[in-house]
């Protein structure tokens, strides 16, 4: 495990633009500019709140079912083992991982779905990067002397652009944030090690369901497969469940490998040596490898189909739709049986736009509450 800090790693150094703030607040010499952000992610209330939000199941089927939170906190502990392999910034790859989700909205990808065609005919979009944004930028309110958690340059760039990259005559607002050019490789993993936490913690939740089988999945999925029979001749005669559970460390371990080791290979072959080289590439460097792709496209096509879109949980995301379109219309018609606290909002974003965030940074168990609060008026 690599412990120096290569050249193309974010320096995040007092001379460094990316731990720039947007209002000037004194450093400390016992944490880092990028340490600092991840604390001021992990308090506040909308990274709490992540506990309520959906992954795959909902926490009110069972308490042992991932959040967005615990998935969080996962894909963290992957995003320091890979950003120390490859020498990059550790304390920014993990403050991304963490607060990478903090934009979505109840009921998972679902949720996210059904506000953006609630905003479409009014000429808007939503999408969660944007969101999470808008989310530390302007909805946590813990400072006097501002709104949002006035974290780093490098954080907030990282926040929108980890899984994808927005043309910049497309996003004027967002100019600050080097569009055209690419992220850093600390931005770059995230969305891989995201890839990583939830291919694996997706069967375990799916099995531990019974939705899933474990016969099922070594019949199906070429990856598992492989580390199942492993694990299987090395421990004869042990019970199933505990030759799952090993066989998925076993294919987590081959995902994060197969990312440090491709990075690696790429920026080899590419000759990149430099974070300004990163930056200019035309295209992002990191990625899995040919072999490891084809086997992620091969589970996330087999998790659409036998767990995503199954029976019960079809169920609870067509009424999740219905809960999440029911309240925006009502409240778009009805803007004053908001908070008092949006009233402001309402003048500056209109309406629409603040109804969206006000139903994105709700959980699951209190868009509940508020539908059955008003079911009778919708």
């Amino acid at each position: 495990m690599s412990t120096l800090r290569k050249p193309y790693a974010v320096r995040g150094d007092a001379d460094d633009p990316l731990i720039q703030r947007k209002w000037p607040y004194p450093e400390r010499m016992s944490r880092s500019p990028f340490e600092r952000d991840r604390d001021r992610v992990v308090g506040s209330r909308a990274f709490r709140r992540l506990a309520g939000k959906t992954q795959v199941f909902s926490t009110r089927t069972s308490d042992h079912f991932r959040s967005r939170l615990t998935h969080s906190i996962e894909v963290a502990q992957i995003a320091r083992e890979v950003a120390s392999a490859l020498g990059l910034n550790v304390e920014l790859a993990e403050t991304l991982a963490l607060v990478h989700d903090i934009g979505h909205p109840p009921y998972g990808h679902t949720g996210e779905r059904a506000i953006d065609e609630c905003l479409q005919p009014f000429g808007l979009r939503f999408d969660h990067n944007l969101q999470a944004l808008r989310t530390v930028e302007r909805f946590e309110q813990r400072y006097a002397a501002h709104r949002g958690l006035n974290l780093t340059l490098g954080v907030r760039e990282g926040i929108i652009k980890h899984s994808r990259d927005y043309p910049a005559d497309k996003y004027p607002k967002l100019a600050e944030y080097f569009l055209g050019r690419r992220p850093p490789l600390e931005a770059q993993i995230i969305d891989l090690v995201d890839e990583v936490a939830y291919l694996t913690a997706d069967l375990d939740d799916g099995v531990e369901s019974k939705i899933l089988e474990v016969n099922d999945l070594c019949e199906n999925l070429t990856i598992f497969r492989g580390f199942y029979e492993f694990v299987h001749r090395q421990h004869p005669g042990v019970e199933q469940k505990y030759l799952f559970h090993e066989a998925l460390q076993w294919m987590q371990h081959r995902l994060t490998d197969d990312v440090i080791n491709n990075v690696t290979r790429q920026l080899e072959e590419l000759g990149i040596e430099t974070l300004e080289q990163i930056r200019e590439y035309p295209y992002r460097i990191a990625i899995f490898s040919p072999e490891i792709e084809a086997m992620r496209l091969e589970e996330k096509r087999y998790l659409y189909e036998a767990l995503y879109t199954c029976g019960p949980l079809d169920v609870e995301r067509k009424h999740g739709v219905i809960v999440i379109k029911s309240l925006f219309n009502y409240w778009v018609k009805n803007p004053s049986q908001l908070p008092s606290n949006y009233y402001g909002d309402l003048e500056t974003e209109g309406v629409p736009r603040t109804v969206a965030d006000y139903i994105a940074g709700m959980t699951d168990s209190y868009i509940l509450d508020q539908y059955g609060a008003l079911v009778t008026k919708l």
